[in-house]
């Protein structure tokens, strides 16, 4: 019962720390990390109140370092799922009925949690099982997955306000219910906070979660999902599981009870989902919301009035921060004549400064990519350039590869003279950027090519001094980017303040970071109140039909 309507304004978004040679934070995180590292943990599956262990053991292994073992999890199969969904179920009337203010207190207590107590075991286990540096661990399993828990209890408040009028004699009220059902949560490696996200935004608004991460991400998961336990979170509200994704998707997408998911990953993977689903749709209960964030190839354009040194430095920040693992980063870049040979010096020159090894050492710009079917599948589209002779393409800078320690892959720009060679096309998801030279005479064309090389339409940026190209680039790549940049790489949004997502192929562009997102996990139902009641079905106008005139 509430006995009030209680305010939760809007957050400021949570400081960045520095880490900087003799902070306080530095010295905490390298005590973590050493702490995180000694240790050989064994992680269970978390099923209602159950941590639930198979005897199916899967190591986890720092990518930068795979012949280390920080600890073993526990794989399940498809009884595990079905498990999950019964203890979904069995917890989503208490969970429905708690009051509101009751729910947001449990989110935000893990908020302060992460902020204080576990900052840096959060960017410990991020660092450690999926390599990111300090700035990048940061950034994401600290100050973005906060910022995801406290924004998201700010917008839900906001949602819950939002109110019919009513006329004389009646009172309407619209009740913002959870969907009836269970959610599915299946989240990618890459992001921290993107793990933390999906199953919490869907569980904030009452909804019961099942939930998958992705076995390269289960170390910082795992680390998230028992502070959500110490902040009051109810045993069966998010379920925490390692199974494939096909087994998962079998049990799930057939189940009467599925109301939606929401997906973070491939978007090979989820148009297969949305196939699957579709199949099904007369088994349901109600029509699932599907909402999933997939893939990218990310572009900068820069235009003949941009400095050498703001496209420069906005290439090696998207295209190489996190190793390029990010739906964002920048893959593809249209450089103009005009400034093509210092761009094209000042990425070599910075390439050739980046430092790159393991985690530990701060000093490290670049660490490894996350295992080694992605090392392989990058290593090839390498050696295909190296194959091709320089006919379409070449490599500018880096190309080397190594995996004898960690899954290492050198920061790579590939200079392509055919605007569709393969590289400016597919995503690749590691550290390679592929740059093409145009005309500089020929931007309006160049615009033609950014917008009708990519099926995807995630974040893009433009670099120019002139502002009419600004203005026409804006225009004309309306539907080319979710997230547009202008002067700024396409990477790096924030929360409540550039809400992500992108439509064709990266997505349902229901914007993470954002009321448009809780939205899809919720359910209106309008309820209209006559205080009194009429007692005659004739209306006024009949009366005159009746009296005969």
């Amino acid at each position: 019962m509430s006995l009030g309507t209680f305010s939760y304004p809007t957050p400021a978004n949570e400081p960045v720390l520095s880490y900087g040679p003799g902070s306080a934070e530095r010295a905490a995180l390298k005590k973590a990390l050493a702490e995180l590292k000694g240790q050989n943990i064994d992680v269970p599956m978390y099923i209602g109140g159950d941590e639930v262990r198979t005897g199916k053991l899967v190591a986890m292994r720092p990518p930068h370092e795979h012949r280390h073992v920080l600890g073993h999890f526990h794989a399940g199969d498809a009884s595990h799922v079905t498990m999950a969904i019964d203890a979904a179920l069995a917890a989503r009337e208490s969970w429905q009925a708690m009051p509101w203010e009751d729910r947001a207190g449990i989110f935000l207590r893990a908020a302060e949690l992460i902020s204080t107590k576990y900052r840096y075991h959060m960017n410990g286990t991020t660092m450690l099982g999926q390599s990111k540096n300090a700035f990048q661990a940061e950034i994401d399993a600290a100050c973005e997955l906060i910022d995801f828990l406290r924004f998201n209890v700010h917008y839900l408040s906001e949602i819950y306000k939002q109110q019919p009028i009513s006329g004389p004699g009646m009172h309407n009220r619209l009740e913002w219910r959870p969907l009836e059902g269970f959610v599915l949560a299946v989240t990618p490696f890459n992001f921290t906070a993107i793990g933390g996200n999906l199953p919490t935004s869907a569980a904030l608004c009452g909804n019961v979660v099942v939930w998958k991460p992705a076995n390269t991400q289960v170390f910082s998961a795992q680390m998230f999902l028992r502070i959500l336990r110490e902040a009051g979170l109810p045993d069966g509200v998010i379920n925490l599981i390692y199974v494939d994704g096909p087994t998962i998707g079998d049990v799930c997408f057939r189940h009467r009870e599925f109301a939606g998911v929401h997906f973070t990953g491939s978007t090979g993977v989820f148009n297969q989902m949305w196939a699957t689903i579709g199949a099904n749709v007369g088994n349901y209960r109600s029509y699932p919301r599907i909402v999933g964030e997939t893939g990218g190839k990310d572009f900068v354009i820069a235009h003949r009035s941009a400095s050498p040194d703001v496209v420069a430095t906005a290439l090696l920040r998207g295209a190489f921060e996190y190793q390029g693992q990010k739906c964002s980063a920048a893959s593809r870049a249209y450089i103009p004549s005009n400034i093509a040979d210092e761009v094209k010096r000042l990425l070599v020159d910075g390439i050739n400064s980046f430092k790159m090894g393991t985690v530990e050492n701060f000093n490290n710009f670049v660490n490894a990519v996350i295992d080694e079917k992605s090392f392989d599948r990058i290593a090839k589209y390498i050696d295909d350039v190296k194959a091709s002779g320089g006919a379409a393409a070449s490599i500018l800078v880096g190309g080397t590869y190594d995996k004898s320690q960690g899954w290492f892959i050198e920061p790579t720009v590939i200079e392509a003279t055919d605007p569709k060679y393969v590289t400016m096309c597919d995503e690749i998801f590691g550290p390679v950027l592929t740059i093409h030279v145009y005309d500089a005479d020929r931007y309006e064309e160049a615009l033609e090519l950014v917008d009708n090389t990519s099926p995807y339409a995630l974040t893009g940026s433009v670099i120019a001094q002139d502002r009419s190209a600004v203005v026409l680039a804006t225009e004309r790549l309306r539907h080319a980017a979710g997230n547009f940049y202008i002067n700024d790489k396409p990477t790096g949004a924030v929360v409540g303040q550039q809400p992500f997502g992108g439509a064709r192929a990266s997505g349902t562009n229901d914007k993470a970071g954002s009321a448009l997102n809780l939205y899809r996990w919720l359910s209106a139902r309008t309820i209209k109140e006559t205080f009194v009641p009429p007692t005659d079905y004739r209306y006024p106008f009949l009366r005159g039909e009746s009296e005969g005139i």
